[in-house]
């Protein structure tokens, strides 16, 4: 009697101990809310370490125009893509404003925003898109012109200015209806569910696709290319349901503002401005199936002045992602990428919480990432390219960055991306040089402090090209907890100071051919197998300043051939 009572009372503390830790997280995360809500576009311009343009956000007219007045009808049933066409062209012929949406599910195929346009979501509205693929259909790309077919995007806009989508409601793509699924995603039940749903699966029984035309697709236009015959509408019309839209699509957009709502379950990509400029982003959500393949937050190719702040994203691929491809001809030689701002955001799931590329061919500049949080994302800041896929990217700035339970690294560099595990291709020494061309990646002058990582497969990885160092990393003020500690290969000019490596296992430092490396001031595990582990013939210059190297085994641990005066400790 006298044991259940006594386990009766560590019962209730127990519960009392996890309600207050529960309660102390809630509140956490309302304050951190609300104190980013209050915060207004004007805060974002300041403190901001390059010239960024000031730009001001979409203004509209007061006039409304409601889709029941042409003919919508929220019964799920209903297709209302004319409904939709008829409200935005008279809102267009007013002199633009407000296209509401009101509460109910409003099933419909391709939506296309004209200039002046704010579509507005009212509390309780669901946008649903057609799962029928038929009812979007293939177009001569965005101009009409082109001879590479695609799918009308669900949302589009081409060539607009002062485009909005807000209010509070849902805009949800019908993903399902697109998307292969890899059986390494899925459990046992949900691979059976899947199976039984309809579809088909491949071959090796490694993947679900929603059709066998869906499944063939790729091997199709494959052939036809390799024929070399020039692609027909006919041929892209039988790999119709391989081809999958991005749920919001804005080219050439000038003046574009997205608030308020939830976007979700998209065939590919969420939301996707290209080419565009003087974009703000804020206060939305991107939702999708962890496993949901291509299914990327936001991606912002060929981006200029952009603003991104109170966003949550949870997404099947990389959460919110630079991607510095082409110009328009209509816009300013330079950076494809540049003049961007995020700051205030939370990942929960993504290949990367912040990611630039892979596709980097037109460059980047001046981007600030600051105040964000990432939670379970499978690498936390991921900066990826390849040979053939680069251009230069530089003058980047990430601050105060919180992340938990990364899966892999906490910050990778990775100039193999697609071609191979880094950390197999990273313990070799020998490495073939390839010719430097416009399209060797070029990653340089990064800025990263105040991070604090608890929980990651490596503390930080830097693969770079043989021909092409990662080059100018200054690292300052950061805390990783990590299995495995930092491993830099192919790296020039990296600093490390006033910072903590915290791993487990193997040595803290593992440097492989990189030269010019500060570590100062640094702490790491009193039962440290190894410092600092040094290989390849290509090292040169550690300096190691401030750091008591007694906590270690072994402090310095020196590979063949490699001429020990090659350290300095200071």
């Amino acid at each position: 009697m006298k044991n259940e009572i006594i386990l009766n009372r560590l019962a209730r503390i127990k519960c009392f101990i996890t309600g207050l830790v529960f309660f102390n997280i809630f509140f956490v995360a309302v304050i951190f809310a609300r104190d980013q809500q209050s915060k207004e576009l004007k805060d974002y311009f300041v403190n901001v370490p390059f010239s960024m343009p000031p730009f001001e956000e979409p203004v509209f007219n007061d006039l409304q125009v409601n889709i029941i007045d042409h003919g919508a009808v929220a019964d799920g049933a209903t297709l209302n893509t004319d409904a939709f066409a008829r409200a935005i062209d008279a809102c267009s012929k007013g002199g633009g404003g407000k296209v509401i949406v009101p509460p109910g599910t409003w099933l419909t195929g391709p939506i296309r925003l004209k200039s002046n346009i704010n579509l507005y979501l009212e509390r309780g509205a669901l946008i649903q898109f057609s799962s029928r693929i038929e009812d979007f259909p293939l177009i001569a790309g965005f101009d009409g012109k082109s001879k590479n077919y695609q799918i009308t995007p669900p949302i589009y806009a081409y060539k607009e200015k002062n485009i909005a989508i807000t209010g509070e409601g849902i805009i949800d793509g019908a993903g399902e209806v697109w998307r292969y699924v890899k059986k390494e995603k899925q459990t046992d039940r949900q691979w059976k569910e899947l199976i039984e749903s309809g579809g088909v699966v491949s071959s090796d029984g490694k993947q679900w696709w929603p059709s066998k035309e869906a499944m063939d697709g790729e091997k199709y236009l494959e052939e036809i290319e390799k024929s070399g015959k020039v692609l027909t509408i006919e041929d892209y019309a039988k790999v119709k349901e391989y081809i999958r839209p991005d749920l919001v699509r804005f080219v050439q957009c000038d003046g574009i503002l997205l608030d308020g709502p939830t976007f979700r379950n998209s065939p590919r990509f969420h939301i996707y401005p290209f080419q565009s400029e003087n974009i703000i982003i804020r206060n939305i959500e991107i939702f999708t199936d962890w496993y949901a393949q291509n299914g990327d937050g936001l991606d912002l190719g060929s981006c200029r002045n952009v603003v991104v702040y109170n966003i949550t994203v949870d997404a099947g691929d990389d959460a919110i992602c630079i991607k510095p491809g082409s110009i328009s001809k209509n816009q300013a030689k330079g950076p494809s990428c540049q003049n961007i701002i995020i700051a205030d955001c939370i990942v929960y799931h993504g290949h990367g919480g912040f990611v630039i590329g892979s596709e980097s061919r037109g460059g980047a500049e001046n981007i600030l990432v600051r105040n964000c949080i990432f939670i379970g994302t499978d690498v936390g800041l991921r900066f990826k390219s390849a040979r053939g896929k680069g251009g230069l990217i530089k003058n980047i700035y990430i601050e105060d960055v919180q992340m938990r339970n990364i899966v892999n690294e906490a910050i990778l560099f990775d100039m193999y991306y697609g071609e191979g595990s880094p950390e197999i291709t990273a313990v070799t020494d020998a490495k073939s040089h390839k010719p430097v061309d416009d399209f060797t990646p070029r990653f340089q002058d990064f800025i990263i402090k105040n991070i604090v990582c608890n929980g990651a497969k490596r503390a930080i990885l830097i693969n770079g090209l043989p021909e092409m160092p990662v080059k100018s990393i200054n690292i300052e003020n950061i805390r990783i907890a990590a299995e495995k500690g930092v491993l830099c290969v192919d790296a020039d000019e990296i600093s490390i100071k006033n910072s903590q490596i915290l791993n487990k296992v193997g040595p803290v430092f593992y440097l492989n051919n990189s030269s010019n490396i500060k570590l100062t001031e640094l702490k790491y595990p009193t039962n440290a197998e190894i410092f600092l582990t040094v290989r390849g013939d290509k090292s040169e210059n550690i300096q190691l300043e401030k750091i008591d190297l007694s906590h270690a085994a072994k402090d310095i641990d020196f590979g063949s051939g490699v001429n020990k005066n090659i350290v300095i400790v200071k």
